[in-house]
């Protein structure tokens, strides 16, 4: 008589690491813990500013006026259409024609910032607004050929530019800020007197950068 086979007991299977799962896991819930964390516990410096531009939103923007709000000749008398540079962001100062130093520091902000775009140059243009019938230096006129400079009566640029400021106001607010129009012709963005260059240069970086117009 044949013996029967010996059955032999089958071993267990090892039990897989668990370790796979583990990081699976975390990879998942790590957003949301990262979002919980820079919601409630705003002093780990998590959570995104609201805000990243340097210069002040204009709300409400405000529309460009045409020519018989805003009147405005060029140096020789002629007059000017500011409606002409719709289509382009126009980077703003007024100040009164003997250009003191404040006045050459906006200037060669707005130069700099605009000479810097790069292959998006073209789509911005510079405007100067005096606020006096003086004679503009020989000197301020070589050194910023191409910044569109043109005469305006101040009570009625500053009817635009600075409308909430009052008569004893009115000199200050349009001698100190810098401004940007956007290419549809609205007043949208204001910069401090003692703005810094670099923030400005990249303020206006961002704006043409992210824009589909202009």
């Amino acid at each position: 008589m044949v013996s029967p086979t010996p059955v032999t007991p089958k071993k267990p299977s090892p039990s897989r690491s668990r370790t796979p799962l583990f990081l699976i896991l975390a990879v998942c819930l790590a957003p949301l813990i990262f979002a919980l964390l820079a919601y409630y516990v705003p002093a780990l410096g998590l959570r995104p500013q609201e805000a990243t531009n340097y210069g002040t939103l204009i709300q409400p923007q405000r529309a460009m006026p045409d020519t018989a709000a805003l009147p405005l000749a060029t140096l020789d008398g002629k007059p000017f259409d500011l409606n002409s540079l719709h289509g382009k962001w126009l980077l703003v100062s007024a100040d009164e024609a003997a250009c003191p130093e404040s006045c050459v520091k906006k200037l060669f902000i707005l130069r700099n910032s605009h000479a810097s775009q790069g292959k998006n140059v073209e789509r911005l243009a510079r405007v100067w607004f005096v606020t006096d019938n003086g004679e503009v230096p020989p000197v301020i006129l070589d050194a910023y050929q191409g910044t569109h400079i043109l005469r305006a009566n101040p009570e009625q640029l500053a009817a635009y530019l600075a409308p909430n400021a009052t008569a004893a106001e009115r000199e200050a607010a349009l001698k100190a800020p810098m401004w940007i129009i956007d290419p549809l012709g609205n007043l949208m963005m204001e910069f401090p007197a003692d703005a810094d260059p670099i923030s400005v240069r990249n303020d206006i970086s961002k704006l043409i950068r992210n824009s589909r117009i202009g």
